[in-house]
């Protein structure tokens, strides 16, 4: 039996927030066998919990927001793709403000948490919703699909109107490529224009050279350049394993996506999980997690 895993021991940080530009806290916690991952948003009114499930996205606008009850949380998606990087099943998420930390923009600083909180095995089987059709959405030149494959494979095409950016492809397949070694390092980026112009309207007041790749025109303008030669290409991946961690379980299959973004990757999810001929949910087997039929870093086998 290939078991679920959760932390091993509770773990906090603080950050800003991306969009408000304040501190957060931030708590990882160990949860029972099938808890899923879910966040605990504190209020004036009270604890808030939100699973981390497709059910509850409310807003894709510039990053992943869940919401219940009137109570939200942004900025999801990174803190969600290190826990699916590194195989986390259960966990709870408690976060005293309305997103959680940027942190360095990437999901290398929430690797880093998990990884000192330690990681256990349980006593229950670990479940994949696996691929057995093609799914597919459209609109305009955007797409993006899931088809049947042995293992999970991510391939992703960046084409922006900038000379750094037109029509970059990257694929990673994590049943032989680390998900701490190929993405979890690749930051958020953003044009000095669009950020000037946000901040202005009172959004990413928390964005900085600290916590994203900033392009103007031409060039790159962070003083340390890139940490990938095709870092971008990478985020929009990293990006793409936190969204496809909300269908509920690590998806077995493979994802093709064209100048996507997170509504086109949860308009995806949503079309799958509304298709039950489409997929299955079943128990990874020893077999399956050696072949690497499981998301990147599931099995300790993985490569760091």
């Amino acid at each position: 039996m290939v078991a679920q895993r959760t932390l091993n021991h509770p773990i906090r940080c603080s950050g800003i927030g991306l969009h408000s530009g304040r501190k957060v806290e931030l708590a990882l916690r160990p949860a029972p066998e099938n808890t899923g991952i879910v966040f605990h948003r504190r209020t004036e009114r009270g604890l808030v919990a939100i699973p981390a499930h497709a059910e509850y996205v409310v807003d894709t606008r510039m990053c992943t927001t869940l919401g219940k009850d009137g109570a939200t949380i942004a900025t999801v998606e990174h803190l969600l793709s290190a826990m699916a990087g590194l195989g986390i099943d259960n966990a709870i998420i408690e976060v005293d403000g309305p997103e959680v930390p940027i942190m360095d923009g990437s999901s290398a600083p929430f690797v880093f948490l998990i990884q000192c909180a330690g990681i256990r095995e349980q006593n229950a089987p670990k479940k994949v919703l696996r691929i057995v059709r093609k799914v597919e959405v459209e609109d305009g030149d955007k797409k993006c699909s899931l088809h049947p494959a042995a293992g999970f494979k991510v391939s992703y095409l960046l084409d922006y109107d900038h000379p750094l950016l037109r029509s970059r492809r990257t694929v990673v397949d994590f049943s032989t490529q680390a998900y701490t070694r190929e993405v979890a390092r690749a930051r958020t980026f953003g044009f000095l224009h669009e950020i000037e112009a946000l901040q202005k309207a009172g959004l990413a007041l928390g964005g900085s050279l600290e916590n994203a790749i900033v392009l103007d025109a031409y060039r790159v303008v962070n003083e340390g350049g890139l940490r990938y030669e095709d870092e971008c290409v990478r985020h929009k991946i990293l990006d793409t394993v936190g969204d496809l961690a909300l269908a509920g379980h690590p998806v077995v299959g493979a994802f093709e996506g064209e100048r996507t973004g997170h509504d086109m990757n949860h308009r995806l999810v949503r079309a799958l999980l509304a298709d039950e001929s489409a997929w299955v949910i079943e128990e990874l087997s020893e077999a399956d997690a050696r072949a690497g039929m499981a998301m990147a870093g599931a099995t300790s086998s993985q490569p760091a």
